[in-house]
C-alpha cells in the first residue's frame, strides 16, 4: 500500500514539474524569444505593417479598405468617394452572426462557380460602374480595358493590391477630382507598382492604401 502511494505520489510530482517547465518554455520563454526576434529583425510586420498618414495610422498595408461617401438617409450601400483609387470589389465579406456585440467583418470569397447566375450579374454591374466612374470629359474608358481585378473580389475579399492596369485607368479620374494633371498621377502610380517578389512569383501589383497616402500629399502640396 505504502509503495502504491509512493510511485503515485512521485508520478503526480513528475507530471507537476514537467508540466511547469513546458508552461514555462512554451508560455513564457518562446513566446518571448518569438516576440524579442520579430521586434528586432521586422519590427514593422510584426506591429501589423501599419501606414501613417499625417503623423497618425491609417491602416495597414496588408488588409485592404474601402474608400467610400458617408451614408445618406435610406441609403444602405455606401457610393465610392473617387477622390480616391478604388480597391478590388469585396463581395466575399460576409456579416458577423454569431458574436452581435461587435461589429465584425468575416474574411471569405463568394464561392460562386464562374457560370453563376449572381456572380455574372455582380461583374457586369461592377463594369459598368467601372467605366461610368472612370470617365471624365476628353477620356472614356473602354469596356474591354476593364481588367479582372477590378469587377472580382479577391479570395479572401480583403486584398489590399490591385493591378497596374486598374491603377492607371483610374488616373484620370482620380487627377481631375484632385485638380493634377493625369501625367503627375500616372507617375505617382508607376512609382508604387511593385514588381514581381523575387522576380518571378506573383504578379506587379500597387497596394491602394500607400498609393492614396502618396496621392494625398501629392494633393496638398499643390
Amino acid at each position: 500500500m505504502n509503495t502504491s502511494v509512493t510511485t503515485t505520489a512521485r508520478l503526480l510530482g513528475a507530471g507537476l514539474r514537467a508540466l511547469l517547465v513546458l508552461t514555462v518554455v512554451t508560455g513564457i520563454v518562446y513566446p518571448l524569444a518569438v516576440t524579442g526576434i520579430a521586434q528586432g529583425l521586422f519590427p514593422g510586420r510584426a506591429n501589423g505593417s501599419e501606414t501613417e498618414s499625417g503623423g497618425r495610422v491609417v491602416g495597414s498595408s496588408l488588409i485592404g479598405q474601402a474608400y467610400n461617401l458617408p451614408l445618406k438617409d435610406g441609403q444602405e450601400t455606401p457610393e465610392p468617394d473617387l477622390t480616391w483609387f478604388q480597391g478590388r470589389p469585396a463581395n466575399g465579406l460576409g456579416a458577423n452572426s454569431v458574436n452581435t456585440q461587435y461589429e465584425l467583418i468575416l474574411s471569405g470569397a463568394t464561392n460562386r462557380s464562374a457560370d453563376n447566375a449572381e456572380l455574372v450579374a455582380w461583374v457586369r454591374a461592377a463594369r459598368a460602374a467601372v467605366v461610368e466612374d472612370n470617365s471624365v470629359p476628353g477620356h472614356t474608358v473602354d469596356p474591354a480595358d476593364v481588367p479582372a481585378d477590378a469587377v472580382t473580389s479577391s479570395g479572401s475579399g480583403l486584398d489590399p493590391h490591385i493591378s497596374p492596369e486598374y491603377a492607371q485607368l483610374q488616373v484620370h479620374r482620380v487627377a481631375e477630382r484632385n485638380g493634377l494633371s493625369a501625367a503627375r498621377v500616372r507617375d505617382l502610380v508607376a512609382a508604387h507598382t511593385e514588381g514581381r517578389t523575387l522576380g518571378f512569383l506573383g504578379e506587379p501589383r500597387v497596394n491602394v492604401l500607400e498609393l492614396n497616402v502618396a496621392l494625398k500629399e501629392l494633393a496638398a502640396g499643390d
